[in-house]
């Protein structure tokens, strides 16, 4: 996958106001309650790049660009969910994230030298029917095959295959799930 770069020190006034607004964003829709879903849905529909019916995002969820992720039918993100989306995200429909799970797009070079100020991102991609149990990150450039279950507390540094279940750290394929 095609790493996207990004450097702290170039920051335009048009990529100032893209973060302003995503900021602005969530935080009404973090500001609303589990009863104002049709408010929620309206925020998370300006503030993904595209929308399914019938999305779910639960209370303090963040993002740190505007419409860079992408969510099939069904999507269901439980609370705490954070998704650096330096580069996209593209999630297929009926997919569940658990409760404080971290979908990172953004990574920084090991060299220490600029590590700070450099930034680079590279697309997460997870297919359909997918369940990713609370507490699990999930890396730059990872793919995640349709009907994976990725295990609570999993850091995914590798692609996941269909129709696996995966966990630890880092994760591996912990048994095969028959469809």
């Amino acid at each position: 996958m095609e790493k996207t770069y990004y450097s702290r020190t170039e920051n335009s006034d048009d990529v100032l106001l893209v973060m302003a607004k995503v900021s602005l964003l969530t935080k009404q829709l973090n500001s609303l309650t589990l009863a104002e879903q049709q408010e929620k849905q309206e925020i998370i529909r300006e503030l993904f790049g595209s929308v399914g019916s019938n999305p779910f995002v639960g209370d303090n969820f963040h993002c740190d660009f505007w419409q860079n992720i992408h969510v099939g039918d069904n999507f269901h993100a439980d609370y705490n969910c954070t998704m650096l989306d330096l580069a996209e995200i593209r999630i297929g429909n009926n997919c569940l994230i658990g409760p404080d799970v971290g979908i990172y797009t953004a990574g920084h070079r090991v060299e220490p030298e600029g590590r700070i100020l450099d930034v680079y991102g590279i697309p997460i991609i997870i297919g359909d029917d997918v369940w990713i149990g609370g507490h699990s990150t999930i890396l730059p450039g990872v793919t995640i095959g349709k009907n994976a279950v990725v295990a609570a507390g999993a850091v995914v540094t590798k692609d996941v295959p269909d129709n696996v279940v995966e966990g630890g750290n880092p994760a591996k394929v912990i048994k095969k799930i028959e469809v």
